[in-house]
Parts: C-alpha cells; sequence; structure tokens
C-alpha cells in the first residue's frame, strides 16, 4: 500500500513538471530553440517590384519562437519577403530577385529546421 502511495506521488510530481514545460514550451519559452521571447518578429520588408513567390514547407517549428527564428533568417536574404504561418508550418516568400532554392534552404536548415519542399 505504501509502494503504491510512493509510485503515484512521483508519477504526479512527474506530470507537473511535463505539463509545466510543454507550457512554457508553446509560448516560446521553451528550450526548444533557445527560448525566451525577447526576438522581435521581424516583418516582411516592402519589396519595389515582385517577379515571384514560393511557398516552403518547414518541419521542426513549435513555437512563436521558432517561427520568429525562421522568418528573420529568410528577410535577411536580400530581395526576399517572407511571412511565417505558423499554424501552417511554412513561410510563403515573394522575391524582388531570382534566389535559388539551395539559399533558401540552407538558411532554414542551417537554423535546425527541415525543409520538406519549395514550390
Amino acid at each position: 500500500m505504501v509502494s503504491n502511495l510512493i509510485i503515484i506521488v512521483i508519477l504526479a510530481v512527474a506530470f507537473f513538471f511535463a505539463i509545466k514545460s510543454t507550457v512554457a514550451h508553446f509560448k516560446g519559452q521553451g528550450a526548444c530553440c533557445g527560448g525566451g521571447g525577447s526576438d522581435v518578429r521581424s516583418k516582411p520588408r516592402k519589396l519595389d517590384r515582385v517577379i515571384g513567390k514560393k511557398v516552403m514547407r518547414i518541419d521542426g517549428m513549435h513555437c512563436e519562437h521558432c517561427y520568429t527564428r525562421v522568418q528573420n533568417v529568410l528577410n535577411s536574404i536580400d530581395g526576399i519577403s517572407a511571412k511565417v504561418i505558423g499554424s501552417r508550418k511554412q513561410a510563403v516568400i515573394k522575391y524582388a530577385k531570382e534566389v535559388s532554392d539551395e539559399v533558401l534552404k540552407k538558411a532554414v536548415n542551417d537554423l535546425g529546421y527541415e525543409v520538406r519542399s519549395i514550390h
């Protein structure tokens, strides 16, 4: 009887910490990608002219911090205006000059995410 009580208490404590960590993670405060909410998501830049649009499907983004990291790195590429839509796990990329898919893919993969497709 006492051993059952000890097991129940240990499971309850483990469950509490798991829930606490999960909530922090989805608020962008977890350690999945550096955590913390201090990063500001860059706004998609206004392009003088848009010559094309691509949609990038990305795996591994789990929280607001992930979305911010990806959007910021894509918007740092010259001639690119990107917006990450986290609920769809994708980035919509407009461009004013040709940028290869490999350049876009490398920028996102270097952050630790996986580009599934670009079309």
